[in-house]
């Protein structure tokens, strides 16, 4: 991995701040675990029958965010990116991948992601949730985003010491 150029989280910060940062570095987390690696070496799986892999890790978090901010606050049809039915493991499938088809994708939605958050009046603000069938508030929506990435990140920390034995942060 090159070096940590993550910007940590403030000390100090509004609700709405710190919800952004600590997402922002979660997100910078999940790229930084995949710096410098081939795309066989992100394809590499954790262990047989799993199919867990660095870009199926990315390919979920651009599904994650698609479903949890495009398809919450701005057009609940929209579909999933590799999945016809709203298939989440879908995405972990990656054999065929590649870090510019998946990063290319999970770039896009959280782009998109933090547009939709910055446009929205506060943390307030209603979506709904067609997969649950109700509304949810912005707040809800960044700390569950939050919490995929951190449980997943760890995923990645294993996934990386797995390949080439980098370990840390």
């Amino acid at each position: 991995m090159t070096s940590d150029t993550r910007i940590g989280p403030p000390a100090f910060g509004d609700e709405r701040e710190t919800l952004r940062a600590f997402l922002d570095y979660h997100r910078a987390t999940l790229a930084m675990k995949c710096e410098g690696l081939t795309d066989e070496e992100l394809r590499r799986r954790s262990m047989p029958p799993s199919t867990l892999c660095l870009l199926g890790l990315v390919r979920h978090m651009a599904e994650v965010e698609r479903a949890w901010f495009r398809r919450v606050f701005e057009d609940h049809d929209a579909p999933m990116v590799w999945s016809d039915e709203i298939d989440f493991q879908a995405a972990y499938e990656a054999s065929a991948s590649t870090r510019e088809e998946a990063f290319t994708a999970w770039e896009a939605e959280v782009a998109a992601s933090r547009r939709i958050e910055r446009e929205a009046a506060s943390l307030d603000a209603a979506g709904y949730q067609p997969r649950w069938q109700e509304e949810v508030s912005l707040r809800m929506v960044m700390t569950h985003v939050l919490l995929e990435y951190g449980r997943h990140n760890g995923h990645a920390d294993f996934l990386r010491e797995g390949i080439d034995g980098t370990v840390g942060a």
